[in-house]
């Protein structure tokens, strides 16, 4: 049996080269502000690639993506066990676009402490008199550079994003750069407005887009998880302060409030956080997470 071992390692991720396709496993590691924390958390990695999956073939006829298969036994004899199947996702190779492309429907997080400040989010002017957690008139487009690990992604505007893609490719900047944004938004309206009839406000989300051999935008990476995105509950929003969520949110209030915890967690937040992770899967898919 032939061995394999990581092209690539991201804060949650492991890529495998498999010839004409790469192989991405979702680990149990989790990462909060650029630092990944000490504990796993069980079974969140499949999470995340069945997520991923369910969203992929949600919006598969609006916008290209680099799923192939998520059944380890399409994948070499290597991944065909426990320690890969439920988490692995056999995908298109794909030159990846420099940008992370953020989109957000609601102000929270560092977007409300922007607007608090000085009115904008990321460089944009938005109307007065918005509180925390209100939605905004529509979507907007916030891109960031992405960091190596232990960075920090740095916000950048739509025509900054031009300029970082036409230092990779020449001729092609403002193509890419508004090719990815109104796929972003596009996305994120369809699902946003889907998750609104399960129960579920998607606050705000990033997506990744990469080039096929043919020059083409394809959606790659992770899409809509909990990772990389702010799931609050329906019932019970109310602007004006914070929201529960479904997502990482948690880990990051609970570090904030215990700032000598060396990114080290309990066991009740680890096992509260799973929870989430899994009530959100559910209400998401309609399919509990098994």
């Amino acid at each position: 049996m032939k061995e394999y071992t990581p092209i690539k390692e991201g804060k949650v991720r492991e890529v495998y080269d498999n010839g004409d396709s790469l192989i991405m496993v979702a680990t149990d590691r989790i990462s909060a502000f650029d630092h990944i924390l000490k504990n796993k958390v069980e079974n969140k990695g499949a999470i995340l690639t069945q997520m991923s999956r369910f969203w992929f073939d949600f919006t598969k006829d609006d916008v290209p993506n680099h799923m192939l298969s998520v059944d380890v036994d399409d994948m070499p004899e290597f991944f065909r066990n426990d320690n890969y199947r439920g988490r692995s996702m056999m995908c298109k190779k794909l030159t990846m676009l420099p940008v992370e492309c953020i989109v957000r429907g609601y102000i929270t997080g560092s977007g409300w402490k922007s607007y608090q400040e000085s009115g904008t989010v990321c460089g944009i002017k938005l109307k007065e008199g918005l509180v925390e957690s209100d939605k905004l008139p529509e979507p907007i487009f916030t891109p960031s550079t992405k960091a190596e690990i232990g960075d920090h992604d740095e916000n950048v505007s739509y025509e900054q994003s031009i300029d970082y893609l036409e230092k990779e490719f020449p001729g092609h900047g403002e193509e890419y750069a508004t090719k990815i944004r109104d796929y972003t938004v596009g996305l994120y309206k369809k699902c946003a407005e889907y998750a609104l009839t399960k129960n579920i406000i998607i606050a705000d989300t990033k997506f990744e887009f990469g080039l096929n051999e043919k020059g083409e935008v394809v959606l790659g990476d992770e899409m809509l998880t909990p990772d990389s995105s702010r799931f609050w509950p329906l019932d019970g929003y109310k602007p004006g302060q914070s929201q529960p969520s479904y997502d990482k949110q948690f880990v990051r209030d609970w570090l904030v409030a215990n700032p000598d915890s060396g990114y080290d967690l309990p066991q009740d937040v680890i096992d509260k956080t799973i929870g989430k992770y899994k009530e959100a899967f559910l209400m998401l898919t309609g399919k509990e997470f098994k």
